[in-house]
């Protein structure tokens, strides 16, 4: 057995020094032929907008920029672009490629952090963190530029060996978004060519069509030259920065610290000027950053891991920075900034009559701690605040800081709507200085940074525990002293705001927010109080970091966990004291004993009387109705069916898919989007499909698979498309809307899924997928020009 080990070993060193001499050899030939490899011989390939080279910049806007927007990043942006080559700027196609991943949630040390325009400014930079060029660093000639450049080989490699031509791909095509990364550089281009004949770019998706191609290969073959980031901003834009900058960074303590607070809470957003917005053109959007430089002087990041971090200077300035990056859908949080709300952000954090005596330290204990560090603001401020744009403030954990991953999003069920205790509710219980007390069981996993240990979090289980202890023991005293916690408690968005209730899909590792009750009753549903909104927030968006190690994700998914339960007893307290315990019991079926010892040490003590009146046997339903009729006048109506501009008949025929459940609804993928061809030519409609997967419980970490409960599947479709990741696409002529929802619901295995799909379904293997592409993105964005970008093929099934 030795003997063997021993010999494998020897024969593993020998694979190890041939395949290092292979690229040794190959970098020698690449030296000799083209020089050495160094980021000054690309200096040069940054054109200037003003520059006499005009015809660069022209053919580089025309024809090269659509190309990589609509081709390349559909895979390539965020966190999760493949070998984390984000083609969304300039910038990040020169910064190249890296070999680890980002998502990596068993690593037992925090990575470092990798942001675009944060953590490193130059190429070199990125060079010195382990990032390698995908464009020619050599000798800038027209045999280089194409032989020693990664991204003109891959291209290459598709024009050589396209899709082969099969409805389905095969085996040798991993599509799984865990898969093996593949990230050659070009001294190992050619083992993997050999290897991988059919991973050319686009990988598992058809090649770019002949002019395509040859117009990326002339703007390779020409040096890749690429404008130079133009910080020009039109005089109107320049105004609003200035008036917003200057409010942010008034002097005196009030300000210093309500700034930090706004900060803190928009860092991920991307923020726009309402009244500067052209219809049907996207605006310019600006991202809320910390500088070491005040207005009027070129930004200078103080990049931190996280944004409550100490920015260690003296002075911190909070300044716009232009997004320069394409929009796209799954990492885009638009928030427009007006006089309506700027008027309230002086009412709140400058008219109210409070005072700031010290600023808090950066120190984790306190900053991670939003309870301990903005103690002095007042919290009904900060509860507007966030309650203004609710959607926004929720999205920010689907959307911020990880544009996707089951950490934190296979924690909630994949449909429930939310609503929110009104901001007059504070005054009305007291609710001020009873936060006050809870501040130490109020502290977050985040103050343990992003390298911990998992087992700590029994100690925040046990802060937690107590917490809601001291809440119902709270609340109970308050009930027995004659307030009610009523309907009218609920915020009804001030009879205006529709971000008063939100309805969260999940679709497996992401999901969607969007304003109103969407579908039918969910399962479940969440009320939401201050302390809960703002814990919420810190612990998955301003104290999540997506390099964090194991035990800082675990913890927050885990913690996740008792927070989702208490939104959730939020809801039951509205119920009878014995439906609670009935409901409950159906939400969490199949759970271990931990769960059920934490909810009858804290939530089952809640057993005041529920004071809403119910008069039939299904108190859920009946408050779910009492509840919808309370927020009825802050309904938005754009996913509603009656939106659509077809005819009456076609509606009515399509919203039978909502219909669609139990087994047969579990064939169908998560998100199903469709493009609807009217009967008289005119613009195409955009509807998703929703399978939202029951569950017996979402409380157990792994093995998610065993938890599905298919029986009680269910469909919702809307109007308009709802989600950033398809599944699928489906295409359908009006006309042929009663043959679709016909082979729809007949739908209960793979053969009659399949069978849909050979007569409405558009795979990733068809001939014109990409003019396919080109249309429903084109229309997404003409009809959402604010909310739309560009959507994210990497979970295109293959079936």
């Amino acid at each position: 057995m030795q003997q063997n080990a021993s010999q494998f070993k020897k024969i593993f060193l020998i694979i190890i020094l041939v395949c290092t001499g292979c690229a040794t050899l190959v970098n020698m030939d690449l030296n000799k032929r083209f020089g050495e490899e160094s980021t000054n011989n690309r200096l040069l390939t940054t054109v200037d907008e003003i520059s006499t080279n005009g015809s660069d910049i022209n053919f580089y806007h025309d024809k090269v920029a659509p190309i990589i927007e609509s081709r390349c990043i559909s895979c390539h942006a965020c966190y999760d672009a493949p070998c984390q080559l984000k083609m969304t700027s300039t910038a990040g196609i020169e910064r190249g490629a890296h070999k680890d991943k980002v998502y990596q949630g068993a690593r037992i040390l925090a990575a470092n952090p990798n942001r675009m325009f944060m953590d490193a400014l130059s190429i070199s930079a990125w060079r010195e963190r382990g990032f390698y060029p995908v464009l020619n660093e050599r000798e800038q000639i027209s045999e280089a530029n194409t032989q020693a450049s990664v991204l003109a080989r891959i291209l290459m490699q598709k024009q050589q060996h396209p899709l082969p031509d099969d409805k389905h791909l095969n085996d040798s095509f991993d599509l799984g978004l865990n898969r093996q990364q593949q990230c050659p550089t070009i001294e190992e281009f050619d083992r993997y060519a050999q290897q991988q004949p059919l991973a050319g770019m686009p990988y598992g998706l058809p090649a770019l069509d002949a002019e395509e191609h040859a117009n990326l290969m002339i703007w390779i073959d020409q040096g890749a030259k690429m404008p130079a980031v133009s910080a020009l901003l039109p005089q109107d834009e320049r105004i609003a920065i200035n008036e917003l900058e200057g409010f942010l960074n008034q002097d005196g303590l009030n300000m210093t610290l309500s700034a930090r607070y706004i900060y803190e809470h928009l860092f991920t957003a991307h923020l726009y000027f309402s009244a500067l917005v052209t219809p049907k053109q996207q605006p310019q959007f600006y991202t809320l950053v910390r500088s070491k430089t005040p207005s009027g002087q070129p930004i200078e990041v103080i990049a931190t891991r996280r944004p409550f971090d100490d920015p260690k200077t003296k002075s911190v300035f909070y300044r716009l920075q232009p997004v320069i990056s394409t929009i796209v859908h799954k990492a885009h949080q638009p928030y427009a900034i007006n006089k309506e709300l700027m008027d309230k952000w002086q009412q709140w954090f400058v008219k109210t009559d409070y005072q700031v005596t010290k600023l808090p330290s950066y120190e984790p204990d306190i900053a991670a701690n939003p309870f301990a560090a903005f103690a002095q603001l007042p919290i009904d401020s900060r509860y507007r605040f966030m309650l203004e744009r609710a959607q926004n403030t929720i999205m920010g954990y689907i959307k911020g800081p990880v544009c996707r991953g089951p950490v934190a999003l296979n924690v909630i069920n994949d449909q429930f709507w939310v609503y929110f205790i009104k901001p007059e509710a504070i005054d009305e219980f007291g609710l001020e200085e009873f936060y006050l007390s809870q501040q130490d069981n109020l502290r977050l996993p985040a103050e343990d940074q992003s390298t911990a240990t998992a087992l700590t979090w029994i100690e925040y289980a046990s802060h937690q525990s107590r917490y809601l202890q001291a809440r119902n023991d709270f609340f109970s005293k308050k009930l027995k002293q004659g307030k009610k916690l009523t309907i009218d408690k609920i915020w009804d968005g001030d009879g205006q705001n529709t971000d008063a209730t939100l309805t969260v899909f999940r679709h497996f590792d992401n999901a969607t927010v969007v304003k109103g009750l969407i579908g039918k009753p969910p399962k479940t549903a969440w009320i939401i109080d201050y302390g809960l909104l703002e814990r919420i927030h810190y612990l998955l968006v301003a104290g999540f970091d997506v390099y964090g190690n194991y035990g800082h994700q675990l913890m927050t998914r885990l913690y996740m966990d008792f927070l989702r339960m208490e939104g959730e007893s939020n809801f039951l307290a509205y119920l009878p004291p014995d439906n609670r315990r009935q409901e409950f019991n159906d939400w969490y079926q199949k759970t271990g004993p931990e769960l059920l010892d934490f909810f009858e040490g804290g939530i089952k003590n809640f057993q005041q009387p529920s004071s809403v009146k119910f008069n039939t046997d299904n108190p859920k339903v009946e408050l779910f109705a009492k509840i919808k009729q309370h927020v009825s006048k802050v309904q938005p109506k754009n996913y509603n069916i009656q939106s659509s501009e077809l005819e009456e008949n076609s509606k009515t025929l399509l919203s039978q898919l909502d219909n669609i459940k139990g087994i047969g609804a579990s064939i169908f993928p998560e998100l199903t989007m469709i493009m609807v061809t009217p009967k008289n030519d005119t613009q195409p409609e955009l509807f998703t499909l929703i399978r939202n997967s029951a569950h017996y419980n979402v409380s157990s970490l792994f093995s998610e698979e065993k938890n599905r409960n298919q029986k009680r599947d269910s469909m919702t479709l809307v109007h308009g498309l709802l989600g950033s990741y398809p599944d699928v696409f489906w295409r359908v002529k009006e006309q042929d809307i009663a043959e679709l929802v016909a082979t729809a619901q007949q739908v209960n295995n793979e053969q009659g899924y399949a069978k849909l799909l050979d007569r409405f379904g558009l795979r990733r293997t068809a001939s014109d997928f990409w003019a396919f592409s080109d249309e429903i993105n084109a229309t997404f964005k003409q009809n959402k020009p604010i909310e739309g970008g560009w959507l994210d093929y990497n979970r295109l099934e293959n079936r």
